[in-house]
């Protein structure tokens, strides 16, 4: 696995998917070694008067050939406006990689990635170093959004495996919450892992489901992370070893270990 480092990378592209997330793909002076999905960077904000702290994001990708690693951000605030408005060429100052992974399954495993709003990021990530490394398991995805303009990525989860939608409003896929889909609500038991990344509540409503029923399951959390290297304590959370650093000892935890 890569050591921490800090570097300047370069935005190889930046491409908008619609108003309000974009696809940023940075690209490092020197050779990647390997990077985990799940693991995240820390990016700093040069240019945005009131970002002070750096901004942690999930890994979207790394593509080896070209050198890249590639970042999924919602424009939320000042500090991702910036980000999300660097131009083609410009350097941005990355912290990487941080935390800790996903566990991989066994061979022949069934596994279900729950994710909502920019949580997909590091499951597409994961689906994909699955489909790479030829393990045999069996992917199925489990996408959330308010609306079908929210859903992202469904035909790129379809490459890796069996996809399910759902939508507050019914406009795609089951109306509800991921918590509605049948897949979580009644044929959860069938599967023999559950991962998870989103906003919390929707992962704490995941694990309540995978936890009655005893299948596996790890959920990425976002707490905000301003040094990734567990000094600053802003990304405490409550586990039942007591308070862990989530960019260190995550941010990727089996929810056994967490007191939800």
């Amino acid at each position: 696995m890569m050591n921490k480092t800090v570097q300047n990378l370069r935005v190889l592209s930046n491409i908008q998917l619609n108003r309000d997330h974009h696809l940023l793909e940075l690209q490092a002076p020197v050779k990647l070694e390997q990077i985990a999905p799940g693991q995240f960077v820390n990016v700093r904000v040069e240019k945005s008067q009131s970002t002070f702290l750096r901004r942690p994001f999930s890994i979207y990708g790394v593509d080896y050939e070209k050198n890249t690693i590639s970042l999924f951000i919602k424009d939320v605030g000042p500090g991702s406006h910036v980000l999300t408005s660097t131009p083609e060429g410009e350097e941005v100052d990355v912290v990487f990689p941080l935390g800790n992974g996903f566990s991989y399954p066994e061979e022949n495993e069934r596994i279900l990635l729950v994710g909502g709003g920019f949580g997909i990021a590091p499951l597409l990530f994961f689906a994909r170093e699955l489909k790479k490394r030829n393990l045999d398991v069996h992917i199925h995805a489990l996408v959330g959004a308010r609306t079908s303009d929210d859903l992202m990525e469904l035909n790129s989860f379809a490459q890796c495996g069996e996809v399910y939608s759902t939508t507050e409003d019914g406009s795609h896929g089951v109306k509800g919450r991921v918590t509605d889909h049948p897949a979580l609500k009644d044929r959860l038991q069938k599967f023999d892992r559950v991962y998870s990344c989103g906003p919390e509540p929707m992962m704490e409503a995941v694990a309540a489901k995978a936890a009655a029923v005893d299948v596996f399951c790890e959920v990425s959390l976002e707490n905000t992370m301003a040094c990734g290297f567990g000094v600053c304590l802003c990304c405490v959370t409550d586990t039942t070893s007591g308070h862990q650093c989530v960019c260190t000892d995550g941010p990727v935890f089996n929810i056994k270990d967490l007191k939800w």
